[in-house]
């Protein structure tokens, strides 16, 4: 394997998949696909009309109820460390505003990230997910959707059914300089 920072470090893929799978259970491969996309590739996936992105977020506002969220207020996306889960918990509470959680969210989505380079880092972590032999449902299926998906030059998918059912995600990405700089004092004062 190259060196880190040129390409995947194995040792931080083990530890965000052994993480993410201690912390959620329900998880399929797919889930774990998903936190590593945002982290790598962050948001503009969901950028391209602010407007209606801003109206789906009052909506999710409007219509979660704290009891269905989990505990967390905010976690790391995946193993580069590159984004930040912020919950919509944090809006709900009133510790943070929905202005605030849109303005970091859109400001988070830079673009600029390649298809093709994240297709070649994906491979690498999916060799080191492989090895690990981990009994995740449905993973090769999971996996020939991924690499399909990929193939086509898309890398954007939704999380699993049964993460959806079992934890209830509602959340924003936010790219971790932003979230660290805007949010995080507003929450951890």
């Amino acid at each position: 394997m190259m060196m880190c920072g040129l390409c995947v470090c194995g040792q931080n893929v083990t530890e965000f998949v052994s993480r993410q799978v201690s912390t959620y259970p329900a998880s399929r491969l797919l889930d774990l696909y998903k936190s590593c996309f945002q982290d790598y590739m962050g948001a503009e996936h969901l950028i391209a009309d602010t407007a209606s992105t801003r109206q789906y977020l009052r909506h999710e506002l409007a219509t979660t109820s704290l009891d269905e969220l989990l505990p967390w207020r905010y976690e790391p996306c995946g193993p580069g460390g590159n984004h930040v889960r912020v919950s919509l918990r944090c809006v709900l509470e009133g510790l943070i505003s929905e202005d605030a959680l849109f303005a970091a969210f859109v400001r988070s989505a830079t673009g600029g990230q390649d298809v093709n380079e994240w297709r070649a880092r994906w491979n690498e972590m999916a060799a080191i997910i492989d090895a690990m032999g981990l009994p995740l449902k449905d993973y090769d299926s999971d996996r020939r959707f991924i690499d399909s998906i990929l193939a086509q030059g898309k890398y954007a998918i939704s999380h699993s059914p049964e993460y959806r059912e079992a934890y209830h995600p509602h959340y924003r990405i936010v790219a971790r300089d932003i979230f660290e700089a805007e949010l995080l004092p507003l929450l951890e004062p």
